[in-house]
């Protein structure tokens, strides 16, 4: 696979930094970054990327706000997660869909199309990032089907570009 490159890169203003740290609140319920943290958004395999402190820590998908891999290890959410038992964390990280059977737990307020972070059921670590295809609720209970598209995790391009 051919090396990714950050395109487009240009530092926030003050204003537009703390309105996307704002929208990253709301998204996560607490305070992501702060007023005096350096914010460049830049273009990155199709998505469009948050540096901070020149660390990848956010992104922007469709217009919401996100975390990426490294930013869920840093500020560690509460919400918008869906949690896999520990059989299918070598799938996810090798970039595969979430599939239902292999969900043991999901945040009920997740509803279709919203950004959801995976973990794993015994240590609680971010393994990936993805777009919920169902509810949260729907995900805990169904026993077929996708429950998640991946988008980012641990090891891909993305994550190489931090190293």
């Amino acid at each position: 696979m051919a090396e990714i490159r950050l395109r487009k890169r240009r530092r926030l203003k003050r204003k537009e930094a703390a309105t996307f740290a704002d929208e990253m609140g709301a998204a996560f319920g607490c305070k992501i970054f702060s007023e005096e943290d350096a914010i460049d958004m830049a273009e990155a395999e199709g998505l469009e990327v948050a540096i901070v402190n020149n660390r990848i820590l956010g992104l922007r998908y469709e217009g919401k706000p996100f975390l990426t891999v490294r930013g869920l290890l840093k500020y560690r959410p509460a919400v918008r997660f869906v949690t896999v038992d520990m059989g299918a964390i070598r799938f996810v990280t090798n970039g595969a869909d979430i599939m239902t059977p292999g969900i043991v737990d999901a945040d009920p307020a997740i509803t279709a199309g919203d950004l959801v972070w995976i973990r794993d059921e015994r240590n609680l670590q971010p393994l990936a990032v993805g777009v919920a295809l169902m509810g949260g609720a729907e995900m805990k209970e169904s026993k077929s089907g996708k429950g998640v598209r991946s988008l980012l995790y641990v090891g891909d391009e993305i994550w190489k570009l931090d190293d």
